[in-house]
């Protein structure tokens, strides 16, 4: 899907491009490519670059087309092992075209567009909109981390109730979507340091990157301090688990050295053998009260040594 915006003096659909317009490319058809593609004539790899999500943040140029491939932060609305994960973003530039192409549909794009319609102010050129888009990611990157905190700290509540295998499933997965972040973040980090010598930036650009590297610090810190607490909550489960495990084995072996004595007993007067009980009226008696005194004697002993 194709929207062209308008980007003087606010952000304004139009029907049709412009020049210095602002194309959104979202889950962009091979018509899409291919009209862009020949219009424009951009290299054909940079579409198939952003399309692979394994595309690491970067930048590149050819044949005066500068590429720009920024991660950002994706929700995947069925259920996953990582529900949160990191998509590439295409930034794609030459001198009156700007063109963004995204193969999947983020929340981050939509309220980016919400937000600059409200602002009213449009960007001043394109590397306002370039450096706006890496503030928006920071933003976001937060907003979900806020979202896997929830789910954290609602995993925990069910596992101080009960240990159950959903909720450590959980905490795993979420322990996944962070390394994602982190990783794409730091990633994000290093391509903005790289961009702030490439591109050329104005007094107005530069306070822009102050606050773009002062929420991209805060995103990276924040998701370092949540992967850091959901491994020592994982670490933590990890021996309570073992620990009952390890207390449901004691009560068991003790329980079957408790029944032990009375087999054996069992098994000393039931012996074809002379053992002086042969025609005692009570045999049987004397035999289940030695058992029975035996048995709890050492369940008397096990209690007091608390392995029972």
């Amino acid at each position: 899907m194709r929207t062209y915006w308008n980007t003087t003096g606010g952000l304004k659909m139009v029907d049709e491009w412009q020049p210095n317009c602002w194309i959104q490319v979202t889950c962009p058809t091979e018509d899409d490519q291919d009209l862009l593609e020949k219009r424009f004539n951009i290299p054909d790899y940079f579409f198939s670059d952003v399309s692979d999500t394994d595309e690491r943040a970067r930048y590149e140029y050819d044949d005066g087309w500068m590429l720009i491939i920024l991660r950002i932060p994706y929700v995947k609305e069925i259920r996953s092992r990582t529900p949160y994960t990191t998509v590439p973003l295409g930034i794609i530039h030459k001198r009156d075209v700007t063109i963004t192409v995204c193969y999947y549909e983020t929340n981050m794009m939509i309220d980016f567009v919400s937000y600059q319609q409200k602002r009213g102010e449009g960007f001043t050129d394109h590397v306002d909109m370039i450096f706006r888009l890496f503030l928006s990611s920071a933003v976001w990157y937060l907003k979900r981390l806020k979202q896997i905190s929830n789910l954290i700290e609602k995993a925990k509540r069910n596992l101080d109730r009960e240990v159950n295998n959903e909720s450590l499933i959980g905490l795993s997965r979420l322990q996944d979507s962070l390394t994602y972040f982190i990783t794409s973040i730091r990633g994000n980090e290093t391509l903005l340091s790289k961009l702030k010598f490439k591109l050329q930036i104005d007094e107005l650009d530069a306070d822009l990157i102050e606050d773009v590297n002062i929420e991209m610090t805060q995103a990276r810190e924040t998701t370092s301090i949540y992967s850091d607490i959901l491994e020592s909550t994982m670490d933590t489960y990890s021996s309570i688990i073992n620990n009952n495990m390890n207390t449901v084995m004691r009560t068991l072996t003790s329980v079957s050295i408790l029944m032990m004595f009375p087999t054996l007993i069992a098994s000393l007067f039931g012996m074809n053998l002379i053992n002086g009980m042969e025609n005692n009226p009570f045999g049987f008696a004397v035999a289940l009260f030695i058992s029975v005194a035996v048995s709890g004697l050492f369940w008397w002993v096990f209690r007091h040594k608390r392995l029972i």
